[in-house]
């Protein structure tokens, strides 16, 4: 077995892994061919999609209406045997639908569904939208499985 097959996630891991993150690196292509890396709060959704929330006219959206491509990057880790990541390669979705974006804000924030908090929240998503990518390549890595060997 290769040492790549040894520290490559599972889906489980890779799912339970985003789930205990909150901050992703979403890599978009800049107008002069240099990528563009943000970090960005992000949600896990059902179906393995990844989901943020940005303004419409950020430098981001910019960039994703130029060219789709990204990639995204949740890591973690500070010696070699506790490295952990995971890149998702794909094509964003820009979503610009007032429910939607108010849906993905309350879900983001974990506010609850009142009205009240509904209606606060559909104040900022008028100037806001969302970037949504399905997983067309994972890459992970877990060098905890390598048992302290490098």
């Amino acid at each position: 077995m290769s040492r790549r097959d040894q520290i490559r996630m599972t889906e489980e891991e890779v799912r339970g892994f985003l789930k205990s993150k909150k901050t992703i690196i979403l890599n978009s292509n800049g107008s002069g061919g240099f990528p563009h890396p943000m970090p960005m709060w992000f949600m896990l959704e059902d179906d393995g999609a990844i989901s943020m929330t940005t303004f419409t006219k950020s430098q981001k959206i910019k960039n994703l209406r130029r060219d789709p491509r990204v990639s995204l990057l949740v890591e973690s880790g500070t010696e070699y045997a506790e490295l952990k990541g995971v890149v998702i390669y794909g094509h964003a979705e820009i979503i610009e639908d007032l429910e939607v974006v108010t849906d993905t804000l309350l879900k983001a924030s974990g506010a609850g569904n009142g009205e009240a908090v509904r209606e606060a929240i559909a104040k900022t998503a008028v100037k806001r939208c969302v970037m949504r990518v399905a997983p067309e390549r994972v890459v992970s890595w877990d060098h905890s499985k390598l048992g302290g060997g490098y």
